[in-house]
């Protein structure tokens, strides 16, 4: 079936062509007929790390809003240059996920990180990019860590007082809740009162696998921690900010209006059918001032037909299995230093 997204796809390849040169040669290259694209395997996919390597971008350098940058242990980060268009339907399509999920009520904010994060305002990076991104949703924000990463519990026990009776959102990269959240409140055999909570987590992962943490544990933890229920991961990148794919009830991620997925083999790189092992494509309607709209990462997984999950949901489902075992560490919780 033809991908929702398709024609939006083309014409976005065709505006990166005639604005990026960079990407431009590098699509005469793998696409010399030009042929015009039948399905999402017919886009150009461009590897994500290319933007480790090189400055893409499809607008003047004074049309530069910010400059975002991927998390990294070593080597070069992407850059990703946003201009006010491009950053305005971030927020607007992070909004309509995130709403179609928790509801469009704006609730207080309980970030599991420091204040220190979100300071920089002119070179974002993956984590000041979330933290701000999903502060649209909420109000009265408040920061659960201090500046050396220590879990401030007289400040996060005066939030909760504060908004007693409200539905708190708490947000956070998934290793820095397992170990300055969770961890630091089993220290000290804690609880917190946060029944009327959701939460919403995503990146890290690797760290908790290496230390055996299961996604069903880390809720089980959380639930048993504060009393919170509606626990949901997300998986995205910044080199496609806004279109995240967000779990549903059914614990499945699914691909929102505005984005899909599909995977490649890992050694020929031709398209996968659901159910097969590969390395996962990622597209996304809103890239404008960059080509960032059909990226292939070094993430491996499967896809499923939106048909496999009972939720109604009817974007395509993505498993996520972890990152390539020669690929970069980059994850975004991974490294917070």
């Amino acid at each position: 079936m033809k991908s929702p997204i398709l024609e939006d796809l083309i014409t976005l390849t065709e505006h990166h062509r005639a604005a990026c040169k960079p990407y431009s040669n590098y699509c005469d290259t793998i696409n010399p007929i030009r042929k015009r694209p039948e399905s999402l395997a017919d886009i150009p996919f461009l590897p994500v790390r290319a933007f480790k390597d090189f400055d893409l971008l499809s607008v003047t350098d004074s049309e530069v809003f910010k400059i975002m940058m991927s998390s990294g242990t070593s080597g070069a980060r992407s850059r990703i240059y946003v201009d006010r268009e491009t950053a305005q339907l971030q927020t607007r399509t992070l909004t309509a996920i995130f709403g179609e999920t928790f509801g469009k009520i704006r609730s207080p904010m309980l970030v599991i990180d420091r204040a220190a994060t979100v300071n920089d305002r002119n070179h974002f990076s993956a984590r000041t990019a979330a933290v701000n991104g999903f502060s649209i949703m909420a109000h009265d924000r408040c920061f659960a860590l201090d500046d050396d990463m220590t879990l401030n519990l007289p400040r996060i026990i005066e939030f909760i007082e504060k908004h007693n009776g409200k539905r708190i959102f708490v947000f956070g990269f998934t290793f820095l809740i397992w170990q300055h959240f969770c961890n630091s409140l089993c220290a000290e055999n804690l609880k917190l009162p946060l029944e009327n909570s959701f939460l919403l987590h995503g990146g890290g992962w690797k760290k908790l696998e290496s230390e055996k943490v299961s996604n069903t544990q880390f809720k089980e933890t959380i639930t048993a921690l504060t009393g919170c229920n509606d626990i949901r991961n997300y998986y995205g990148m910044v080199e496609q900010t806004g279109t995240i794919f967000i779990e549903c009830t059914e614990g499945l991620l699914h691909a929102s209006a505005w984005s899909d997925v599909l995977a490649r083999d890992i050694q020929t790189h031709e398209p996968l059918p659901h159910g097969k092992v590969g390395l996962l494509e990622v597209f996304s309607t809103i890239q404008k001032s960059y080509p960032g709209h059909a990226l292939l990462t070094e993430d491996v997984g499967v896809t499923r037909d939106a048909s496999a999950c009972n939720c109604g949901h009817r974007g395509t489902i993505v498993e996520v299995h972890g990152r390539l075992p020669a690929a970069e560490v980059r994850g975004c919780s991974d490294a917070y230093n």
